[in-house]
């Protein structure tokens, strides 16, 4: 089954008895998570947030290593509230993989199949063939201290799959990698995800993982769903300034009179959509043009009097924030940056076309 198909069933079917279903009911001190979650088999679905939103403490009431305050944990229509974690069909991959230090790559992987009664010698061999679909067999007899991270990543996914779970909970996989393993683990990690037929939980704090990895995307803030959708929804309508942050826009909130926008703070935004009642509108950084004069002749009809707050090197641009009516931030090229004479405390002018911003009801 395809990206698509999957994000196509995910939006349409309503939820069955197959896969999983739970309202995530948490307590600790004075934080309370309630989060709902579902996903049909074959899904995976990407829990995104800031530090501190819950999504780690979402994972592990989902393992059975949190207990839950209130709501239902079901997977496949059998109730787990109160299953013990070694008894759950779980399958757990954690940020730092946890192997067994003392315990080669391939007995790692064969010790779920033990635990779940399954002789020695078969257990091997199952453990053999989880090693070689990871590309993984020739270091079969290697113990955790002589992988690499991508390599000790992918022994942890498969000890985690050996067992055959109905769920499998990822946290953080790719974190402890560096960039340029990282790009290749998340692209074999992509490929065993799609080939997984049950439910998948992936928590990240990386949008690209998020997007790359899940059908569908939870993000979560203070113990609550703020938003939820496909990674192509989410990525185009952003509904708080943690979102718009993650995908990279400028996000305002404000009441729509036809194509102005009167955005909270009193300055207005002209857009190409007609709408009327409460909107977020949205651009990205680079759809902003930067002028040391209030320019003439210019066809953007958004124009705003700023004033330079701070630089900062973005890839392979300026990323400018911008105070004043509207606090904005713009990306710009170093050349013209530096034509600009870009400093903190410069005054500018920003221009943005209608045809550049996107406005969507609120």
């Amino acid at each position: 089954m395809t990206h698509i198909e999957k994000t196509i069933r995910y939006d349409v079917e309503a939820p069955s008895a197959d896969g999983l279903d739970a309202r995530l009911v948490v307590e600790r001190g004075s934080f309370r998570l309630d989060v709902a979650l579902t996903a049909a088999p074959g899904d995976v679905v990407a829990l995104l947030g800031p530090n501190g939103a819950g999504k780690t403490t979402a994972l592990r009431a989902l393992a059975g290593l949190v207990p839950l305050a209130g709501g239902h944990l079901r997977l496949d229509g059998a109730e787990l509230d109160r299953t013990p974690p070694e008894s759950r069909p779980v399958g757990v991959v954690f940020q730092d993989y946890l192997l067994f230090p003392h315990l080669t790559a391939l007995d790692n992987v064969a010790f779920g199949p033990r635990c779940h009664g399954v002789g020695k010698a078969e257990a091997r061999a199952q453990a053999a063939g989880w090693l070689e679909r990871m590309g993984l067999a020739d270091h079969a007899a290697a113990k955790p201290r002589r992988l690499s991270g991508g390599q000790a990543q992918r022994v942890a996914l498969a000890r985690a799959l050996a067992t055959h779970p109905r769920l499998l909970l990822l946290d953080e996989p790719l974190a402890a990698l560096d960039a340029r393993t990282r790009l290749d683990v998340r692209a074999q990690l992509r490929h065993h995800l799609a080939d997984f037929e049950a439910v998948a939980v992936l928590v990240t704090h990386d949008p690209l993982d998020a997007m790359v990895l899940a059908d569908h995307l939870v993000v979560i803030e203070e113990g609550r769903v703020v938003q939820r959708g496909t990674p192509a929804d989410i990525a185009r309508h952003p509904r708080t300034d943690y979102i718009a942050h993650l995908v990279g826009l400028n996000l305002y909130r404000g009441e729509a009179e036809g194509h102005t926008v009167h955005v909270d703070g009193g300055s207005t935004v002209t857009t190409s959509e007609d709408l009327t009642g409460p909107v977020f509108v949205a651009f990205p950084p680079s759809a902003i043009t930067l002028h040391r004069d209030r320019p003439t002749g210019s066809s953007a009809r958004n124009f705003w009097r700023c004033e330079v707050s701070g630089l900062e090197t973005h890839g392979d641009q300026i990323r400018v924030a911008l105070g004043g009516e509207l606090p904005l931030a713009a990306d710009l090229t170093t050349v013209a940056a530096a034509e600009l004479d870009l400093h903190a405390g410069a005054e500018v002018w920003a221009t943005v076309k209608a045809t550049q911003t996107h406005a969507y009801p609120a």
